[in-house]
């Protein structure tokens, strides 16, 4: 569920139905002061869709129930205008394509700067050189000048750049990057990733990465949480949990890794696809994919309990360690070094 360390997240239960379609289904989780969370997934599995709820993203006809505490204050029953306060302030997001999310025809400047009056009250001269300031944090160029483009004139990369700059306007104690690399290439992502790695550490914040991308998790998190049709399936360390799999899913996330180095290798993909939450299998939702399932796994839903180590798991039948191929660790390691 979390870390015994000072807590800065507080989620429990949370549920979110969409015209009484449930697609998650009793989120627990912690988050630490200055922690670093992964959440991992196919598409589908409810990764994002945790974090729009918590936050009160979501449409008007979703139904969202539990609880979720940033510092004690609860979210999900909050007024308007405390979530307001939050958002951007307390905790900022940045989503996958930063061209959607920047007004084009804004000057990139004035994008910054409405962010520190917004979150911080600052006007004028001093929001000018704040905005310049963090510009310069996230690795732009030349600020001064480029304060005064319009986001078209920057690449994808950069704008992506800008977002966080946007997102650090409020000082917040939570960054969620939501695929946040997914559209840049291999080059652009490592330096995003490496930027999220040492703003964190400059600034204390707690980072939640929403990813599909294991190797990408493996260089900026210490924890991991594996979800699948709504539910967290498998948590644990990072090192521990890339090292040695237990449930079939995260075993086969690994399985299709390709490798780097090495002769080439068939990949063992996962067959089917994620299931419709308007028509979820009885039991355990990943028992039709699952290469371990028995005839209970069909019945009955495991539910997520401790298994050591800081490590949580859903799985009646849980990959052996000894099973683990050494190829397989191979790919892991790669993953984790790339």
């Amino acid at each position: 569920m979390g870390t015994a360390a000072a807590k800065l997240v507080e989620m429990r239960g949370l549920k979110v139905a969409f015209d009484s379609v449930q697609v998650l289904h009793g989120i627990d989780l912690d988050i630490a002061k200055g922690e670093a969370v992964g959440l991992v997934g196919e598409s589908g599995c409810g990764k994002s869709v945790t974090w729009l709820a918590a936050l009160g993203l979501l449409p008007g006809k979703a139904s969202v129930m539990g609880s979720v505490k940033i510092d004690g204050q609860e979210l999900l029953a909050a007024p308007r205008s405390a979530l307001e306060q939050v958002r951007g302030g307390r905790v900022a997001m940045i989503f996958q394509d930063p061209s959607s999310s920047l007004n084009p025809v804004l000057k990139i400047g004035r994008q910054i700067t409405e962010a520190l009056l917004i979150h911080r009250g600052l006007r004028g001269e001093a929001a000018k050189t704040e905005a310049w300031r963090l510009m310069d944090m996230v690795g732009i160029p030349d600020v001064r000048r480029r304060f005064d483009l319009y986001p078209h004139e920057f690449s994808g990369g950069q704008c992506q750049r800008l977002m966080i700059a946007m997102a650090l306007a409020g000082e917040p104690d939570l960054l969620i990057a939501d695929e946040p690399t997914t559209a840049l290439d291999a080059t652009i992502q490592a330096q995003i990733l490496d930027l999220l790695t040492s703003l964190r550490t400059e600034t204390g914040m707690a980072t939640v990465f929403i990813s599909h991308d294991l190797g990408a998790v493996s260089q900026v998190c210490e924890r991991v949480c594996v979800m699948y049709a709504g539910r967290i399936v498998e948590e644990g360390m990072v090192a521990e949990l890339f090292a040695e799999p237990r449930h079939p899913y995260t075993r086969g996330l690994f399985d299709a890794i390709p490798g780097i180095d090495g002769p080439r290798q068939r990949l063992i993909p996962i067959t089917g696809t994620v299931p419709d939450p308007r028509n979820l299998p009885k039991g355990c939702s990943f028992s039709p994919r699952c290469p371990r399932a028995v005839e209970a796994c069909s019945h009955e839903l495991p539910p997520l309990v401790s298994i050591g180590r800081g490590r949580q798991l859903a799985c009646a039948r849980p990959v052996p360690p000894a099973a683990i191929a050494a190829e397989t660790r191979d790919r892991i390691a790669e993953g984790m070094m790339h």
